[in-house]
């Protein structure tokens, strides 16, 4: 595209006295992480696809499945069982061929997002897993990259921008709040993830083009029962002095004492060495190790959390949380281990 039909393509948003042209030249030049490519994503896609972003890293596991139809709107019946990455990849290069798009088809997790994140801006939390926030919120904390969460549970949501120069989603949230759960458990009405998904792509437009004041440090939320939204400057929220890290089962260490919270109809064990007890059972059935670490695995994560909770006011040793599903990882097709990516990239014409 030669500078006049870039002009033209975008004129209408670089009339925008706080966007400009400074601030479409560092869209056009900035590569972002996307984790998630279902309901919030199909909004947010759209929009930076459209409005010009450089490139863009997308990364889901998921297929497209019928129950996904009503607020996954990028998707159609045709589309059926393919990848997300892949029909979003298509969709979004027919929106905008200047737009490079890589995807990898893979869950990302704790020991990925190092690998996933090389050479991007800004990651965009679209991921429907609580766990996936955290372990995103806790990369972006320790490496100054803005992070662009969101959230939404029924017809309640928020959306924020967290680390780079703001605190972390454990800072506005040290303790798991109640909106955490997830499509699948808690449902979901089609017009929440579009209105949140549209908001995380404002954000990210306003924090890769400089805009003032800054979506970092702010937190958005939604109420689709009164139709109300609310939030907060939280620019001076205080990082908790502590907090179970989400860890992947790769980062399991010899001398773990792994204790797995899920049925034995939902799982295997995830270790032949785990032990399996309910959160229940912690109290009477469980004495810790006097050394080492405590990995508490669940299918979500949230049981895990109740379980840590349970472990640190009797013991203040270590505790991780993993969130490992319903199937054994042996299970999952080796090109979903996340030691080296392939990325599959579309092409920029």
């Amino acid at each position: 595209m030669d500078q006049g039909d870039k002009m033209n393509r975008y004129s209408r948003q670089i009339s925008v006295p706080a966007f400009g042209a400074d601030g479409q030249r560092m869209l056009n030049r900035a590569r972002v992480l996307v984790l998630g490519a279902g309901g919030l994503a199909a909004p947010l896609l759209q929009y930076l696809v459209g409005a010009g972003i450089g490139n863009i890293r997308l990364v889901d596991a998921d297929r497209v499945s019928l129950d996904n139809l009503h607020r996954q709107t990028l998707f159609t019946e045709a589309d059926l069982d393919k990848p997300k990455v892949d029909v979003a990849r298509m969709r979004m290069q027919a929106l905008n061929s200047n737009v490079s798009i890589e995807t990898v088809m893979a869950a990302a997790d704790s020991s990925s997002i190092t690998s996933l994140a090389q050479d991007c801006a800004l990651i965009i939390d679209c991921a429907d897993s609580f766990a996936l926030s955290y372990a995103a919120s806790d990369f972006c904390r320790d490496t100054g990259l803005p992070l662009i969460s969101a959230s939404v549970s029924g017809i309640e949501g928020y959306v924020g921008g967290f680390c780079g120069t703001a605190p972390s989603l454990r800072a506005v949230f040290p303790q798991l709040p109640a909106q955490f759960g997830s499509c699948a458990e808690d449902g979901v009405l089609g017009p929440m993830v579009g209105i949140l998904g549209a908001m995380q792509a404002q954000m990210v437009l306003a924090v890769l083009a400089g805009m003032q004041p800054s979506p970092l440090g702010q937190l958005i939320t939604i109420s689709g029962s009164d139709l109300r939204h609310g939030g907060f400057r939280f620019d001076r929220a205080s990082e908790p002095e502590s907090g179970w890290p989400f860890i992947a089962k790769n980062m399991l260490a010899g001398d773990d004492t792994v204790i797995d919270l899920r049925a034995p109809d939902e799982a295997p064990l995830i270790t032949d060495q785990a032990l399996r007890l309910a959160v229940a059972d912690l109290a009477h059935a469980f004495t810790p190790p006097p050394r080492g670490r405590v990995v508490f695995c669940c299918r979500s994560g949230q049981r895990a959390w109740q379980a840590a909770e349970h472990l640190s006011s009797r013991w203040h040793g270590r505790i991780a949380l993993l969130a490992a599903g319903t199937t054994h990882p042996t299970d999952a097709s080796p090109n979903d281990t996340i030691q080296s990516f392939h990325f599959k990239k579309g092409s920029k014409r």
